[in-house]
This record gives structure tokens, C-alpha cells and sequence, in this order.
């Protein structure tokens, strides 16, 4: 295949870093393909995600929220003869929102994979039991795609290096306790997060927060409560996602909500406590096996993320 174009609708960091298992796995199949990434927002994998060296170009159509939009359904033809590129050979559809994937489809191509209304507009007509798109993949083509993680030595050394001199020893443990969008309440309460900091560092550990060095008012509230706390944005000229992968690389657990940052630091591999209240864990929750998963709705069947007690995180992520 010469060109395959993966369309992704939602807008966030994380939305875009759920993606890496499957590009990199395509990647490494088809490797002397070229690929394009068309979304409804910005190309994060040429922005704040650059240097995660995924590397894919954006198809620019010209058509702002591609798909949102249902007037795009008569314009795309026309402005895809204004590129200079071939028709695709594959279109990977990552959403399933039926306007959407009509007008996706009026892109040039020989072959459409989307799972919008159960596979309906795919081209090839194959039985798909899975939410795995890498072996919906591998049977649509008929083929055998590895499935490949995030290797950490496409990170740039830079990264690496800086995150071994702020945390240079052992037995850390991070927290990340702030939301991007705010249009759902996500957010564990802060006095929660600094009662279970404090019981890990009764326990002798040493309390790192993923803070942004621009949020002064939270970082003032958080040294306050707990002096010996490290804030490695503060303590450095590097930022962003890449960074923050980095130095997860460095944590014994980390303890997160369902942010983007999640996804940062899972890319790292190591143990993680992922608190959930009204969003779908099932959905957006890291698939690994050192990922301690508490999900209000499970634990106390109501969505408000703040029933979930300091302790019982404390005490389940010990185990």
C-alpha cells in the first residue's frame, strides 16, 4: 500500500496517544507506505505530541471540523483534486458517528475500514467480533498485523537524561490531578489527593506532582501541605507530553484521573491507580495488567468521583 490515511475525530492529547499501538503496529507491517492523519482538530502528531516521533503527515482539506459539518459531504471531492496526491489505498475510520463516516467515504480510495453501524461501509464484507481495530484490521486485509507498543527509544535522549537528574533516586510516586476539558466533572477533590500524598509519605516515599509550571495557585496550595513535594516542570526548561512520559519512567506507581496525562504516563509502563467517576473506563482506561483500575459507578454505583476514599486507593494500590 502507498497511502493510508487514519481519521480521528475527537480533540484531545489523549484521544490522539490511544492511537500509537495502532499506527506503530501498521507502521511496522507497511513500512515503505506513506501516512496521513486527517482530524475534526489539530494534528497533535505535528504539535505537542511531535516529539514522540510517530510521524504522520496531515491530509489538509481545508474543511475546519472535517465531518462535523454536514455541507463538507459536497465539498470533499473537490478539494481532495486540489492536492497533489493519489487516491488511498486504505482509509482507517477511528470514530463511528454516521455523518461522519459519510463524508469520510467521499474521499478517493480502494479500500474503507470503519466499524460505524457494526462495519456496515466497509468495502470488504468480513464478520468483525472485535473492538480491536489491529485484528479487525489483520482480517479485513488478510493479513497478520503484529501488534506493536510505544518503544521508549523513539523518545529524543534529551528527555531521558533531564528526567534521571530531577528524580534521581527511587521509591516515587506521581500524581496527576487535573483535567483538560471541564465540561464533565473528572476531577478527584484536592484534599484528597494531598490526604493520600501524605500516607505515602508516611510510608517513605517521595511525592512527585504533575503540575504545569504556569498553574502558580495549585503548585503554592500543594507545597504548603506537603513541603518536600517535587514539581519537575518547576525544576526544568523542558515541558510536555513527551517529558512527561519520561519522567513516569522513573516512578514506582503513579495516580492519576482520566486525563490526558494519563495516557502520557502510561506509555511509560509502569504501575498506575486510574480513579474514574462519570467517564467510561471501559473506553478510556490503559489496557494492561498493571493497571489498577477504581471506577466509582463499580465501587459505589454512582458516578461522582469523590465517593472513592483516600484510604481505600491507598490500600488497593498496596496490594
Amino acid at each position: 500500500m502507498k497511502n493510508i490515511l487514519f481519521y480521528n475525530s475527537g480533540g484531545g492529547l489523549g484521544d490522539s496517544i490511544q492511537l500509537f499501538p495502532l499506527i506503530i503496529s501498521l507502521k511496522n507491517y507497511f513500512k515503505t507506505s506513506n501516512f496521513y492523519y486527517l482530524g475534526a482538530h489539530d494534528n497533535h502528531f505535528e504539535g505537542k505530541l511531535k516529539d514522540y516521533n510517530i510521524n504522520l503527515k496531515t491530509l489538509n482539506l481545508n474543511l475546519k471540523y472535517f465531518g462535523f459539518r454536514l455541507w463538507h459531504l459536497f465539498f470533499v471531492k473537490q478539494n481532495f483534486k486540489k492536492i497533489n496526491l493519489e487516491k488511498f489505498d486504505l482509509i482507517i475510520d477511528l470514530q463511528s458517528k454516521l455523518r461522519n463516516t459519510l463524508i469520510l467515504k467521499k474521499i478517493p480510495h480502494l479500500n474503507f475500514y470503519s466499524t460505524t453501524l457494526d462495519c456496515f461501509f466497509c468495502n470488504k464484507k468480513i464478520s468483525y467480533k472485535s473492538k480491536n481495530h489491529i485484528k479487525n484490521l489483520s482480517n479485513y486485509l488478510n493479513i497478520s498485523i503484529e501488534e506493536k507498543d510505544y518503544d521508549l527509544n523513539y523518545l529524543p535522549k534529551k528527555y531521558l537524561i533531564e528526567s534521571n537528574k530531577i528524580l534521581s533516586k527511587k521509591n516515587y510516586i506521581g500524581f496527576s490531578l487535573t483535567q483538560g476539558n471541564h465540561y464533565r466533572k473528572k476531577s478527584w477533590d484536592l484534599k484528597k489527593f494531598v490526604e493520600l500524598a501524605k500516607m505515602y509519605e508516611a510510608k517513605g516515599k517521595k511525592i512527585v506532582f504533575f503540575v504545569e509550571k504556569t498553574n502558580v495557585n495549585l503548585i503554592d496550595k500543594l507545597k504548603k501541605e506537603i513541603s518536600n513535594a517535587i514539581f519537575p516542570e518547576c525544576e526544568s526548561n523542558l515541558s510536555g507530553p513527551p517529558f512527561v512520559t519520561a519522567l513516569s519512567t522513573r516512578l514506582e506507581r503513579a495516580i492519576t484521573i482520566d486525563n490526558g496525562l494519563m495516557h502520557m504516563i502510561n506509555l511509560a509502563n509502569i504501575p498506575m491507580t486510574v480513579l474514574f467517576g462519570p467517564t467510561n473506563s471501559s473506553k478510556f482506561a490503559p489496557k494492561r495488567k498493571n493497571v489498577l483500575i477504581l471506577d466509582s459507578k463499580f465501587l459505589n454505583q454512582t458516578d461522582d468521583i469523590n465517593s472513592i476514599t483516600p484510604r481505600v486507593v491507598f490500600t488497593m494500590s498496596s496490594k
